[in-house]
This record gives structure tokens, C-alpha cells and sequence, in this order.
């Protein structure tokens, strides 16, 4: 293994934060992105202020980086022996642990700073996010679906929008959170099922492996769970014709992830997570529609 803090000639210190990071690979921005931008709209009736949406679209991209240095710290020992993350920075001894640590609360302070204006429920649920993004790696050692705590920590936007907005969180926020529990246990066990035989053999407990032969019946099941808890929160938030069309179209993207799931190859598995920022937006631009043509 290469000495931590050693660089190639080609490498500098700020290539190896941003890939640490993973701000070469925006799909997990946008997974965290997207149910922030429906809870920002529903909450504000579809007129969020600029500030509002400023602060929250930043604050996605900032705990995203975080979660990204911290798992990456939390999992170093594990990613060596799995093809896929065995070059990351820290796996391949290009950067010291503490400066992953290090990466993780500096990222988080400024995060914070950003809802400094909002109320002290959003204040308070900011710490408990960052407890979900610090925690989530670790649940992998014991959890035999940790994609679940997965989407509650991805999900956390959504109560953060409502309290920002309102000081309170109405019943469809837990909705809107339960939905996104469910669509990253149906995203995240795609990409789980790219990695399932090494993460078998250093002991990760994934939902790929706890569901075993039935994972894509499950991943499917846990789509048509998502879209029904996005119509019942559609329901609840009043909405109309354009956002059942975007949950229409969200659905037919759905069937395509099954489709390319269905022999459970690596690359089918890997194209179907990547594709589903396109359903995440389809939800959205039926929900911005609604409000907007309403």
C-alpha cells in the first residue's frame, strides 16, 4: 500500500478531497436532492423563498460530501478487498484517516451554518441529521437492511424543508420521509446487487444478500411502495393531474429499472441506480408543474 499523504505526480491534494467526496460522481447529490426539492415545494406551496431554496440545495450537496468522507473512513478496512471502491483515496493510502474525520465536521459546520436563519426545530433536527450521515456506515456491520436507514438519513431534508417553512412537521413530511425509506431500499439494492459476492465474502450485510433470490421481486415491491406513499402525500398536500402524471411517468421508469435488473447482471444493476436521479425528477417536475399550472 502507498504512504498516506504520497501523490503521483498527476494528483494534488484538492483532486484527492473531491474524490474523497465524491463530487466527480453527482448520482448521490441528486438522490439526496430531489425529495428535498419535493418537500421544499410542497411546504411552501409551491413558492419557496430564494433563501430557502439556496440554503437547502447547498446544504444537500455539503452533508452529501460529509457522508461521503465518513464512509469512506468507516469502511477503509472493507473497501481494499471490493474491486469497485479499492482505489478510492483512503482505501489506496493517498490520504490519512483523520483528514477524512477532518473533511466530515468541516463539511457539516458549514452545512449548519446555513440554516442558521431557520428556527430551532430545523437547528435541531440539523444535529440529528448529522448523526444519521455519521451512523449510516457502521450499520452495515449489523443491520440486515441498512439501505432503510439509508433513506431516512438521505430523506432528512424533508422534515428539515417542513420545519424551516412551517416550525412544525405535518403528517405528510413523515409520509414523504417513509416514501424515500422505501425508494433507497429499491435504488440502493440495485447498487448493492453490483457488489453483492464481495461484500459476502468480507462479512457487509447488505439488502442484496438478506433478500437473496427474491431482491428484484423486493426492489420492485419497494418502487410500487414509493409511488403509493407519494400519492397519498400528493393527496394530502391537494395536489392534481400534473403530479399524478409525473408519479405515471416515475412508474414506467420503474418497470425499466425491473427490466434491467431482471438477470441481475453488474452493469444492468449499475445502469438501473444510476437512472433513477430521472425518476426522482419526474416526481419532481409533475410536483413544480402542479403548482405552477394550478
Amino acid at each position: 500500500m502507498a504512504v498516506p499523504g504520497a501523490l503521483s505526480p498527476r494528483e494534488s491534494r484538492a483532486s484527492l478531497y473531491w474524490r474523497l467526496t465524491r463530487m466527480h460522481k453527482p448520482i448521490g447529490i441528486l438522490l439526496l436532492l430531489w425529495p428535498t426539492l419535493w418537500a421544499v415545494w410542497i411546504a411552501a406551496d409551491g413558492r419557496p423563498a430564494p433563501y430557502l431554496l439556496f440554503a437547502f440545495v447547498a446544504g444537500t450537496v455539503l452533508m452529501r460530501a460529509a457522508g461521503c468522507a465518513i464512509n469512506d473512513w468507516a469502511d477503509r478496512d472493507f473497501d481494499r478487498h471490493v474491486l469497485r471502491t479499492r482505489d478510492r483515496p483512503l482505501t489506496a493510502g493517498k490520504l490519512h484517516a483523520w483528514e477524512a474525520v477532518m473533511v466530515f465536521v468541516v463539511l457539516s459546520l458549514l452545512s449548519l451554518l446555513l440554516i442558521l436563519p431557520f428556527n430551532g426545530l430545523t437547528f435541531a433536527l440539523a444535529f440529528v441529521g448529522a448523526f444519521l450521515a455519521g451512523s449510516y456506515p457502521f450499520t452495515k456491520r449489523f443491520l440486515a437492511i441498512p439501505q432503510a436507514y439509508l433513506g431516512v438519513a438521505f430523506g432528512f431534508g424533508i422534515p428539515m424543508a417542513f420545519a424551516a417553512t412551517l416550525g412544525e412537521l405535518p403528517a405528510v413530511a413523515w409520509v414523504m420521509l417513509l416514501a424515500n425509506v422505501f425508494w433507497a431500499i429499491a435504488y440502493d439494492t440495485e447498487y448493492a446487487m453490483v457488489d453483492r459476492d464481495d461484500d459476502l465474502k468480507i462479512g457487509i450485510r447488505t439488502s442484496a444478500i438478506t433478500f437473496g433470490r427474491f431482491d428484484v421481486a423486493a426492489v420492485m415491491v419497494c418502487y410500487a411502495i414509493t409511488l403509493a406513499l407519494l400519492a397519498v402525500a400528493g393527496a394530502i398536500a391537494g395536489r392534481g393531474v400534473w403530479y399524478a402524471a409525473g408519479l405515471i411517468v416515475a412508474a414506467g421508469m420503474a418497470i425499466h429499472h425491473g427490466w434491467l435488473i431482471r438477470d441481475r447482471s453488474r452493469d444492468g444493476c449499475f445502469r438501473a441506480f444510476n437512472l433513477n436521479n430521472w425518476l426522482g425528477a419526474a416526481v419532481f417536475v409533475g410536483l413544480a408543474l402542479d403548482y405552477a399550472l394550478a
